[in-house]
């Protein structure tokens, strides 16, 4: 038992006990085990982006065996994937680590203007590959977001029926421009309708200091914002006053330095953890092993 995985798990107490229990397994798995810091190794990007671009730059990585051997290695808390990679590999890791599997996925073939994932897997193959629980992309900012939200309602009210929690990627997508998916104010608005829908776990981008809302602008005056662990601090407190988990994509490829220099910056704004794709996947497993360690170390520093 750790003092500071039951003071969040308190957070839950309305929850059933199949849920809290699950995140108990992804509070208590690896090297943060019982710190209340959480580090995930995503890989849905062979779906996302396509296979050449997630994996050529360490081919290891076609092969879905690959990826949680490397969660295992390095010690982090869950590894999520698609179906596919998950039906793989769930024989040999269906209780050794938590597996989230990702129920809705999108190409990256056709247009953004309505962005909207598709349902590619259940709750019930969750139930049948062993899973700790699913994952599911929101676009707030789409012209189809009210359908996702439904879905998404639908999708954590079956999955809380059988002890399962769900962690949401909350995406603001769509018409919009580029530089205000990640804006603090619609960061914030995104965490908070990801906890407003039930989510248990909400993953967000880092945000940057532009705030794009016009009818938000007056209400930022007063907010400090101007770094970026205090961006993340105002993230958390959107999510709940901090009683939700909040992690933070790695975001796209990019130097040593600059991912850790990130995670810094999160882990001292009271971010929860990070979830951390291609920065780890793409790089040779012992450096991907040395890299999420550093991170690990980073938010075990600030527990």
């Amino acid at each position: 038992m750790s003092d500071k995985v039951e003071k969040i798990l308190a957070n839950y107490a309305g929850e059933n006990p199949g849920v809290i229990g699950n995140l108990r397994r992804l509070l208590n798995t690896g090297r943060l085990a019982g710190t209340g810091k959480i580090v995930i190794l995503p890989v849905d990007q062979g779906f996302e982006h396509g296979p050449a671009r997630s994996f050529a730059p360490n081919p290891p990585g076609y092969d879905p065996a690959y990826h949680p051997a490397l969660a295992v290695e390095a010690g982090c808390n869950g590894y999520a994937a698609p179906l596919g990679f998950i039906e793989s590999i769930a024989y040999e890791y269906a209780g050794r680590l938590p597996l989230i599997l990702k129920v809705n996925n999108s190409d990256s073939l056709g247009g953004p203007d309505t962005p909207c994932s598709a349902l590619t897997s259940s709750v019930d193959d969750a139930l049948r590959l062993g899973c700790a629980a699913i994952g599911y992309t929101i676009y707030p900012g789409s012209g189809l977001r009210n359908q996702m939200y439904q879905d998404l309602r639908d999708l954590i009210n079956e999955a809380r029926a059988v002890g399962l929690p769900t962690i949401v990627w909350s995406y603001p997508r769509g018409d919009m421009p580029k530089e205000a998916e990640t804006a603090i104010d619609v960061a914030a608005y995104a965490a908070q309708i990801a906890c407003q829908l039930g989510a248990h776990v909400v993953k967000v981008k880092p945000p940057t200091e532009v705030v794009f809302q016009d009818a938000a602008k007056k209400s930022y005056e007063n907010v400090p914002i101007g770094t970026l662990a205090e961006r993340i601090q105002h993230v958390v407190q959107a999510a709940f006053n901090g009683k939700r988990i909040v992690i933070f994509s790695g975001g796209a490829a990019k130097g040593t330095e600059a991912v850790l220099e990130e995670i810094s910056e999160i882990a001292k704004g009271g971010g929860y953890g990070s979830i951390v794709g291609r920065n780890a996947f793409q790089r040779s497993n012992a450096d991907a092993v040395k890299l999420l360690h550093d991170i690990m170390d980073l938010y075990a520093a600030q527990a």
